[in-house]
């Protein structure tokens, strides 16, 4: 079809900046949308235009209607979710193309297949991608859950089948919890998802959480760029990701990354996503997941390690262009960590929004800042706490981390200080990220998920 000559970025903060910032250099004219709790936040006046959504600060993001309206009366020929809200939403992605614009995304009908989680495992299973053991199907009523339990053996995770990025999920350790774990899955699901299915699987005890990125080439072909290493979580929520990952052989990169292009092509995937795996660092056995069926919060970390720029290519390939980049030919050069920085309490990682009064990121060499936001802005308790990702790159593991620790204690977040108070200001998980980069654990490379609840004690 073309070059893509205007985008609307259906989102918001951090990631629309990101989407906005290459779209102005590719000389694409932008459109963002922006709720009224929003209008003071960078991306809006990053925009060429910005049209501010009616309605609630909590729904106007996923209000597909009033934002295809408001892509038609800007003129925008293409549309890009980003990630949250609507990029997973396969009646939007529909929709979108129904309007006769360009989603920016891969197809609604790959979006299905793995959103509904217990459906991919089979279709996973079917393309030689490995699958933790588990429940075929989903378990019907706490006696079939059980039975499945039993089968597989405690401890296993009761998972929602609609469910994604951490949400939707509770480990059982033993049959006396499985009744009220079960009850409040089943429930979260059916309030969150509109789907209370629920399937069962093994829980690892000591396992590491790897991904690979990969993209869905316009011409059909699929193609891997290395894998990142999302272990440091909190609440099954990333917080901490780098690449490579420290746990990766390049014997099991190989297999990982040809398991993640088949699971893709199975789909029919096109642009980008990301294909999840749990890795037995002991075995080297890894598992299918999920599939994020959008751009990762992390992917940064592979564009700076890969040389590319992720967004650029995934509106060449919705234009049905060919890559930017000879994909074949890019090698990893280097290590790059990510690290979310929120507005969250550095201890119980409970949400802390309110002012920013002072706002100076870290700068240099080998870092970079992805933030939604800036002195004098405000962060609302209507949307996620993410406030920006520090991404730093060195020549090697310890290089990365020696500019990821001096970055983070250079970035400098505050909120309004009257009497010598933070009371109304924002508060940050800046303190737990530096605890985080100076644990032995995480130094040493041989951490799993487990990390974060062993630093808390």
């Amino acid at each position: 079809m073309g070059v893509i000559e205007s985008l609307l970025v259906a989102n918001r903060a951090e990631i629309a900046r990101r989407v906005l910032r290459t779209a102005r250099e590719q000389g694409v004219r932008t459109v963002a949308v922006y709720s009224a709790v929003d209008a003071d936040l960078p991306f809006v006046a990053e925009a060429d235009e910005a049209v501010q959504l009616d309605g609630p600060p909590q729904a106007v993001y996923r209000d597909a209607e009033q934002i295809l309206s408001v892509a038609a009366r800007t003129g925008a020929m293409a549309v890009h979710p980003g990630y949250g809200f609507l990029s997973e939403n396969a009646d939007f992605a529909r929709a979108v193309t129904t309007a006769g614009l360009v989603w920016v995304g891969p197809p609604a009908e790959a979006i299905e297949a793995m959103g509904d989680k217990v459906a991919a495992r089979a279709r996973m299973a079917a393309a030689a991608v490995p699958v933790a053991p588990g429940s075929a199907d989903a378990v019907a009523g706490v006696d079939a859950c059980a039975a499945e339990a039993a089968r597989i053996g405690y401890p296993v995770m009761i998972k929602a089948s609609a469910g994604g990025g951490g949400m939707g999920m509770a480990v059982v350790h033993g049959q006396d919890e499985l009744a009220e774990e079960y009850g409040k899955v089943t429930a979260f699901a059916g309030r969150l998802f509109g789907d209370d299915r629920v399937f069962v699987e093994r829980f690892f005890q000591r396992v590491r959480h790897v991904e690979v990125q990969v993209l869905g080439l316009a011409s059909g072909r699929v193609v891997a760029l290395g894998e990142r290493d999302c272990s440091v979580q909190r609440r099954n929520q990333k917080v901490v990701e780098e690449t490579p990952s420290p746990a990766v052989t390049p014997q099991l990169r190989e297999r990982m990354c040809a398991a993640a292009v088949r699971a893709a092509a199975a789909v029919g995937y096109r642009n980008a996503g990301t294909v999840e795996f749990l890795l037995d660092p002991a075995s080297g056995e890894f598992f299918f997941l999920e599939m994020n069926t959008r751009l990762q919060v992390e992917h940064p970390i592979t564009e700076v390690v890969y040389g590319v720029d992720l967004v650029a290519e995934q509106l060449r390939i919705a234009a049905g262009l060919p890559p930017g980049v000879d994909l074949d030919s890019l090698a990893p050069s280097g290590h790059a960590i990510e690290l979310r920085i929120n507005a969250e309490d550095p201890r119980r990682f409970l949400p802390r929004p309110g002012r920013i009064e002072v706002w100076r990121p870290p700068s240099g060499e080998g870092v970079r800042v992805d933030a939604g936001y800036a002195a004098g802005t405000t962060v609302t308790p209507a949307y996620d706490s993410l406030l920006a990702k520090l991404i730093v790159h060195g020549a090697s593991r310890a290089d990365a981390l020696d500019r990821a620790r001096v970055a983070v204690a250079a970035f400098e977040i505050r909120g309004p200080q009257a009497d010598g108070s933070q009371r109304g200001g924002v508060t940050t998980n800046l303190p737990f990220l530096a605890e985080v980069l100076d644990s032995p654990e995480f130094a040493s490379g041989e951490y799993d998920t487990g990390i974060v609840s062993r630093l808390r004690g």
